[in-house]
């Protein structure tokens, strides 16, 4: 079982900046790849970031230049650097990852972008 525990959301301006963390714990699994998703009131929940366990990164088009996801492998931790945020970036955010028994989400965090 692999369990994830995010933190890092909160009411920020438009403009300002968010940085979320996503910790992953459990015995004996190897992490290959780390997605955010984020879904916002009466919308689908839609992926954000992707980075795989070599550092590849991938964006959403309406985040791309404004968001960006990294990972830490010796702490088992995928970040999501969000700058620059607008009003749309409102929902709550989920981390994803897969791993050597399955895949596995976070409980999500609430980001919420407004004056």
């Amino acid at each position: 079982q692999v369990q994830l525990v995010e933190s890092g959301g909160g009411l920020v301006q438009p403009g300002g900046s968010l940085r979320l963390s996503c910790a992953a714990s459990g015995s004996n699994f190897t992490i290959y790849d780390m997605k955010w998703y984020r879904q916002a009131p009466g919308k689908q929940r839609e992926a954000v970031a992707h980075i795989t366990n070599r550092g590849r990164t991938d964006y959403a088009g309406s985040v791309k230049g404004r968001f960006t996801i990294s990972g830490d492998n010796a702490k088992n931790t995928v970040y999501l650097q969000m700058n620059s945020l607008k009003p749309e970036d409102t929902a709550v955010y989920y981390c994803n990852i897969d791993h050597t028994w399955g895949t596995s989400w976070g409980q999500g965090t609430q980001v919420t972008v407004s004056s």
